[in-house]
């Protein structure tokens, strides 16, 4: 009887957890053989560097799909499952929230109501040609795939954009505030980064270009020079695409994208930085005292609209858990309830699926034109842009769907009452009416994360006055802004050794949070032990400069701890001469002595390599780094990018760089950490975008699948 009751319990365990245990490793079987009707090859240079070359775009894209998948199929497959909300089917517990939070923003009703109807046949064929390339490394590598993913489609390619572009301006930040225990304040603290242990999370970009009128050689040339984590989701990967649909480019995309970010062809270049207006707002919600369903709104109670989202989690080796979470949804948008309240939550850009459309015709863009109509879908709901072209062409734009707010009346960075129709918004700001600069008579622009006012110098910067405060629209410039002002900026007759020169640049400015806290500290710095004097003196000799060599930046970075907005930062002595006091006892510590070079602390470790580095946070040679027993290893900041110029015939030429190489995951591969000792020393390789010389540079070439 016993027996009988036990084998009844472990049958009801089946029952329950059972039917989880196994997945197949495909939905449905991929035939490779029909991905023959491609008509695509790929080279890979010296470098490794794909250069895919196709007849149409569509074999282009099916080329990436592939060639990107041999790179970096784990990162492409964690994205896929991300965006399908079943990252946690593979990694637990901790991946259930971006589960839960795909089904909260309805990111599927999204792409399975636009995709037909609001994309063009072009971006459609890319986009499968994509997810087929994808599939078709699948089905040759069925030991790598995770169950019950494949095959993908193309609306899985566009899902991917609807996913991670609210993620850019800080959705799932706001979301997880709002999930949080306490009832969130999300006016800015300044004290809150200081809160653990300092790892330099502040990221940034830079793009810097110059018109011949301020180049010695009649040169046009743009530094494309976007900042990155080095790896993870949104690590940049180089790739040349070409076919004979028009489309020849050269630049950066991340894992899951059949189309280029940023990067060049033979007309123009761009590169974008990321900006931060105010994007996102949350409201308070009034329920109704009886049916906590229902929302007050407008003179008027609504209902909530409800929805269980099913979450599936793996266990332990095989065994998973499927459980069930309501998601809510109100005329503002998604809802979170929590016992400190029940707030909505309204985003730009929700219901647009035309993210890789408008990269799409940047990409193939011809002329100032061209990419100006390109920029005008905005699609994109956030970036700055720059832009340069073989005519001489300068461009920026300060990229944003910014909302027109209804009320003055309240702090929209805050949380505002969701039960009035006056904290609706009215639309958005039309892409004319946004900050630009086009053709400055300075032949220079530049952003750096900072504001779009001082893109150019005097009067070709936008008129700041005509925006008001409610868009978030930033005022300050951070250190990279003042530095590409201090040297592209003040001259006026720039070589191209000087164009590169400046863009390696290693230096505070003065007026820099950096320059300014760092003088107000030592004016005022009084101290009895005689390490910390010697560490003070090494801070009054020191030149602002973050070379290698400096034996002073290691205390200056502890110490300050610059934030590149400097109305994010609040000077306090104590604070300061006490991490000063920490960082004095630990390199005593750990090296034996005070006066220790910058890149004996600062490194780059790939593999079996461990260089010096120079930089720092907010530099124009930005490395953010980690610190582990008194070492900082980099860990975002430049990582791929481009110079690339234009002779006065309109000739392109480039060079870029990778922080460690093409082969971002295969550690048995030369090219996994090939390029980190150009990085290390402010070198670049070539870019070849003509079959001739990609020929005369070739490692291998092949189909897919017949490598």
């Amino acid at each position: 009887m016993k027996k009988n009751i036990w084998f009844g319990s472990i049958l009801i365990l089946a029952i329950v957890i059972g039917w989880n245990i196994y997945t197949p490793k495909f939905n449905r079987a991929i035939n490779a053989a029909s991905f023959s009707n491609y008509d695509v090859t790929i080279y890979r240079d010296t470098w490794g560097v794909p250069h895919i070359f196709g007849e149409k775009d569509k074999d282009t894209a099916y080329g990436l799909g592939y060639a990107h998948s041999e790179d970096d199929f784990k990162t492409i497959q964690d994205i896929l499952l991300a965006l399908r909300g079943k990252l946690a089917t593979v990694h637990g517990k901790d991946a259930a929230a971006n589960d839960y939070m795909v089904h909260l923003l309805r990111i599927w009703d999204v792409v399975n109501s636009n995709y037909d109807q609001h994309l063009s046949n072009d971006v459609k064929a890319i986009c499968e040609g994509y997810a087929d390339g994808v599939n078709h490394y699948a089905a040759l590598h069925p030991n790598e795939v995770a169950s019950g993913l494949f095959p993908v489609s193309g609306k899985d390619i566009v899902a991917g954009f609807v996913h991670r572009t609210p993620l850019m301006f800080g959705l799932d930040n706001v979301l997880g505030k709002l999930a949080s225990e306490e009832k969130p304040d999300f006016a800015f603290n300044p004290e809150t980064h200081e809160g653990g242990p300092f790892d330099q999370t502040l990221l940034g970009s830079n793009v810097v270009a110059v018109a011949p009128s301020r180049s010695a050689d009649g040169f046009t040339r743009i530094a494309i020079n976007s900042h990155q984590p080095w790896t993870g989701p949104v690590t940049w990967y180089e790739v040349h695409l070409h076919s004979e649909e028009g489309w020849n480019i050269n630049g950066g995309l991340f894992p899951g994208s059949p189309v280029i970010f940023l990067g060049h062809n033979e007309n123009l270049g761009w590169s974008h930085t990321v900006n931060s207006p105010d994007l996102i707002d949350v409201y308070e919600l009034e329920l109704h005292s009886e049916n906590e369903n229902q929302y007050f709104i407008n003179g008027k109670w609504e209902e909530l609209e409800i929805r269980e989202a099913p979450i599936t989690v793996k266990l332990w080796g095989p065994f998973k858990w499927t459980f069930k979470r309501e998601t809510l949804w109100s005329i503002h948008g998604p809802v979170i309830r929590n016992p400190h309240g029940t707030y909505a939550v309204r985003f730009v850009g929700f219901g647009e699926v035309r993210h890789v459309e408008q990269w799409f015709r940047m990409n193939k863009s011809r002329n100032l034109e061209e990419f100006g109509k390109a920029m005008s879908m905005q699609a994109l709901p956030m970036f700055n842009t720059g832009y340069a072209d073989k005519n001489g062409n300068l461009y920026y734009v300060y990229n944003a769907l910014m909302p027109i707010r209804g009320s003055d009346n309240y702090d929209w960075k805050g949380i505002v009452p969701g039960n009035t129709a006056y904290s609706l918004w009215r639309g958005y700001f039309g892409f004319d009416d946004l900050p630009q600069v086009v053709n400055p008579q300075s032949g220079f622009i530049q952003n750096c994360n900072s504001t779009p006012f001082l893109a150019s110098i005097g009067a070709d910067n936008p008129d700041g006055s005509y925006y008001p405060q409610n868009l978030g629209i930033e005022l300050f410039q951070t250190n990279r802004a003042l530095r590409a002002h201090e040297t592209f900026g003040a001259d006026e007759s720039i070589t191209r050794e000087e164009f590169y020169k400046y863009k390696f640049d290693t230096k505070y400015s003065e007026k820099s949070v950096m320059g300014i806290n760092l003088k107000r500290f030592l004016d005022e710095a009084s101290n009895e032990d005689p390490d910390v004097v010697t560490a003070l003196e090494l801070l009054q000799n020191w030149d602002l400069d973050t070379d290698s060599t400096s034996t002073a930046t290691h205390l200056a970075i502890s110490a300050i701890r610059p934030h590149f907005n400097p109305n994010n930062y609040t000077y306090d002595y104590a604070k300061i001469m006490g991490r000063l006091e920490k960082i004095v006892k630990e390199t005593i510590e750990n090296f034996g002595k005070l006066d220790v070079k910058w890149g004996d602390i600062l490194r780059l470790r790939r593999g079996d390599t461990d260089l010096a580095l120079s930089g720092g946070p907010d530099i124009l040679r930005a490395i953010y780094s980690k610190e582990k027993d008194g070492i900082r290893v980099g860990r975002a900041g430049d990582c791929f990018f481009e110079i690339v110029e234009w002779d006065p015939d309109g000739n392109v030429s480039a060079q870029s760089i990778h922080q460690f190489g093409s082969a971002t995951q295969d550690s048995n591969s030369i090219h996994y950490d090939d390029q980190v000792k150009l990085f290390a020393t402010h070198k670049m390789k070539p870019v070849w975008m003509n079959l001739e010389d990609i020929k005369l540079n070739l490692e291998k070439s092949y189909r897919p699948g017949k490598e």
